[in-house]
């Protein structure tokens, strides 16, 4: 008896893995991540101004995402390199650590930006008054 029910709570947990890896493996909507592969396959393929146009969206979200967290490191940085105590503590210390997360993200906000720049041109679309 004990088998069959833990066999049941085994094939219920698995049932709902495959569930929600399906529901999840679906074609993202606009405004949510892709995978690396999506989107390499969409770089790949992009030949049309629409297909250009929604790969420039992607990358202007991601460098509007990327820049509030270089944002809120470079917040982090601040705070913590006020509370430098020693000169012999040991790295990384933790406003190192703050200040090389700003470092990329900050990296990923211009190369996305330059990203977005480079599709918006290839679409054929007027690029955004902010970014002129």
């Amino acid at each position: 008896m004990k088998q069959k029910v833990f066999s049941v709570v085994i094939l219920s947990f698995a049932l709902a893995n495959v569930v929600n890896a399906q529901a999840t493996s679906g074609a993202p909507a606009n405004g949510t991540r892709y995978t690396n592969s999506q989107l390499k396959q969409m770089v790949r393929e992009a030949h049309t101004p629409e297909q250009y146009a929604a790969l420039a969206t992607y990358y202007e979200t991601q460098k509007s995402s990327y820049a509030k967290q270089a944002a809120e490191e470079k917040e982090v940085w601040i705070r913590r390199s006020q509370n430098i105590v020693s000169i012999a503590a040991k790295y990384p210390r933790p406003v190192d650590s703050a200040h090389d997360l700003y470092e990329y993200y900050d990296l990923m906000a211009n190369e996305s930006g330059q990203m977005a720049d480079k599709c918006r041109q290839l679409s054929g679309a007027e690029a955004p008054a902010a970014a002129k």
